[in-house]
């Protein structure tokens, strides 16, 4: 398959957000995209405190998603995307919303590992996600899991999806700027991409708020496509076949001695 990653910087103004999405998604059809995956946090970034998302959340049938799932129909482009979830009984969602050519809503993803790191507490505005058997989607013998930024930095969640089938990794982010932030960023994806003997596809935000430099690994590790600072969409072929022939060589999955097991609250 084809695929594009799409990176921005997203703000508050959530049509202006909306609009960015918008170009990118026909950027990424007239590249001959199957596939778009765009950054965490598409609805609204800014560098206030967590609670101001309880004010900028949207159920999943609000206009955002309404406008890209719309978009998603006219250009046949299913994507993957980053929004602020209402939650009716607490504090809103970071998800993942897979919506597919015809713009219904196929999986989604609620992510996990809140970013309680860094000086920063997401988890004083956003309920966590419930460890749940994985979504995957499928795309021939392409089978794509998803996580959010912060899951990035445990393995076990990369694990359980590749152990759920999948050998692509979706990794939407707001991968907040810092010192050394750039180089955790490009170690961990490959390092995942490495372990998994798996694709990653990573879609992060721009600055100021984020690093940027969206990237494409192959499941040998190898840097396919990346971008740089600047708003842009990548491209890359993705086949079966690569896998293939590097689990053969690197039986990793095969010969390793452990399994992952969910920790539920």
């Amino acid at each position: 398959m084809r695929i594009a990653s799409g990176q921005f910087s997203a703000g508050i103004d959530s049509q202006r957000n909306l609009q960015e999405i918008l170009q990118m998604m026909t950027s990424a059809a007239r590249g001959g995209a199957e596939l778009l995956v765009l950054p965490e946090s598409s609805l609204y970034a800014s560098s206030e405190p967590p609670a101001a998302l309880a004010r900028a959340a949207q159920p999943l049938d609000g206009p955002f998603i309404s406008a890209i799932a719309a978009s998603a129909r006219d250009l046949e482009l299913p994507v993957v995307v980053g929004t602020t979830e209402t939650n009716p009984v607490g504090l809103p969602f970071n998800t993942v919303v897979a919506l597919d050519a015809r713009g219904s809503v196929h999986a989604t993803y609620r992510k996990v590992h809140l970013y309680d790191a860094f000086g920063y507490t997401e988890s004083s505005g956003v309920s966590p996600g419930t460890i749940t058997p994985p979504e995957l989607l499928v795309f021939g013998a392409l089978r794509l899991g998803m996580l959010t930024c912060y899951d990035l930095r445990f393995p076990e969640s990369a694990r359980y999806l590749v152990d759920a089938g999948a050998n692509v990794l979706l990794i939407p982010a707001m991968w907040i700027v810092g010192p050394g932030k750039e180089d955790h960023w490009s170690t961990l994806i490959r390092a995942r991409a490495i372990e998994n003997t798996a694709y990653v596809i990573a879609a992060n935000q721009t600055g100021p708020l984020a690093t940027g430099y969206s990237v494409m690994v192959d499941p040998f590790g190898v840097v396919m496509a990346s971008a740089g600072e600047a708003p842009e969409v990548i491209h890359s072929e993705l086949t079966a076949q690569r896998i293939s022939e590097v689990r053969a060589r690197v039986p990793s999955l095969l010969n390793r001695r452990f399994t992952v097991v969910p920790k539920h609250p």
